[in-house]
């Protein structure tokens, strides 16, 4: 079965370069999701969550090494480890704030996806399944003040 978009995330972020690196340095920012009118029945009780996942298509990613030096670190680690755009199946995840859904429209908070990126999926995010007590985040030590500024750079813009 191929994978087909259900609607596109419309965001300010025209540009590959300087964007945030997770929905943590986009957290201020406001976009909309214009979802397909045909999938619109699909949005009913979805109101009543505070945050969505966002499942995407890295739609500008055309390559992909199996070894990366990701944005928040100095040291090359395997693909799978990282959260690196450039994958065998481009496809982003991101946790956003629910604002409002109007018809066939999302308002949302908190995208660092780049503009006209498609929509695959969309699913309710639900604390009591979603949230793991203990547990770790391997090899990434950063701060969230440094994940919330950290932009992107040419890293993987670059084909």
């Amino acid at each position: 079965m191929e994978l087909t978009p259900i609607g596109i995330i419309h965001s300010p972020y025209t540009d590959l370069k300087n964007m945030p690196i997770q929905p943590k340095g986009a957290s201020d920012v406001i976009s909309q999701i214009e979802l397909y009118p045909q999938y619109a029945p699909g949005l009913s009780d979805l109101a009543g969550f505070s945050h969505i996942y966002l499942i995407y298509h890295f739609h500008k990613s055309t390559t992909y090494q199996l070894k990366v030096t990701p944005f928040l670190d100095k040291v090359e680690r395997g693909l799978f480890a990282t959260r690196a755009p450039k994958r065998p199946n481009p496809i982003g995840l991101s946790v956003v704030k629910l604002i409002s859904i109007e018809n066939n429209i999302l308002t949302i908070q908190g995208a660092d996806v780049l503009n006209g990126t498609p929509l695959l999926d969309i699913k309710p995010y639900i604390q009591k399944f979603d949230a793991p007590q203990n547990a770790t985040s391997g090899w990434m030590q950063a701060q969230s003040d440094e994940i919330k500024n950290k932009r992107s750079d040419d890293r993987f813009t670059n084909d």
